[in-house]
C-alpha cells in the first residue's frame, strides 16, 4: 500500500513552483502522485518503495523548496 506525506513549503510562490515541484519529485522512482498547492503551499505525495521519505524531502532542498515541516 502506498504511503501519503504531506508538507508545508513556504517557498511555493507561483505556478512555475508547483510545476517545477511536481515534475521533479514525480520523477523520483515509485512516486504515484504529486500535488504541489500554491494556495495553502503545501506538498502531497503519494509513493511506494524504492523512493524514501528522505529522498522526497531531498529533492525538494536541491531544487529550493525545502520542507519547513512534515503536516501528517
Amino acid at each position: 500500500m502506498p504511503t501519503v506525506v504531506k508538507y508545508r513549503v513556504p517557498n511555493i510562490s507561483c505556478g512555475h513552483c508547483v510545476m517545477k515541484i511536481e515534475h521533479a519529485v514525480g520523477d523520483l522512482d515509485g512516486v504515484v502522485e504529486v500535488h504541489a498547492d500554491l494556495r495553502s503551499k503545501t506538498v502531497e505525495v503519494v509513493f511506494d518503495a524504492p523512493t524514501t521519505e528522505d529522498e522526497i524531502v531531498r529533492t525538494l532542498a536541491e531544487i529550493h523548496y525545502p520542507v519547513a515541516e512534515r503536516l501528517n
